[in-house]
């Protein structure tokens, strides 16, 4: 089963790509594009020209997993346009803000962790 943890790597396209593409040449992608190994578990996602879908590769240990989340009636509202690298990286909560089509950057999250005094 495919999981979110606080402490994933997700790597995200600032690049629209096509959408025909599928596993092999999305994770040709990653390696050739990005210099990222698609195999180290890493979450990547990636957009459509029309930004209405977006996909995530990531490699679970004995396979991969090729994820679609279409909207039905908006187009998603956040995508870095530029960039100075071509993946932008982000956090599991910011992840989930933009499947749930917000913008992570408004959004007033708590900062990721705070020291315990002793």
């Amino acid at each position: 089963m495919l999981q979110l943890a606080p402490q994933q790597r997700i790597y995200l396209a600032v690049e629209p790509v096509d959408f025909r593409r599928g596993i092999d040449a999305l994770a040709a992608l990653c390696r050739l594009k990005f210099d990222q190994d698609p195999f180290s578990g890493a979450l990547f996602l990636f957009i459509n020209r029309s930004r209405t879908s977006i996909k995530a590769l990531v490699y679970e240990g004995d396979g991969m997993w090729l994820c679609l989340k279409r909207l039905s009636k908006q187009r998603f509202r956040w995508w870095p346009t530029q960039a100075d690298s071509p993946l932008e990286v982000l956090a599991a909560r910011q992840l989930q803000i933009i499947l749930w089509n917000g913008h992570p950057e408004r959004a007033d999250l708590a900062p990721l962790w705070r020291p315990v005094s002793g």
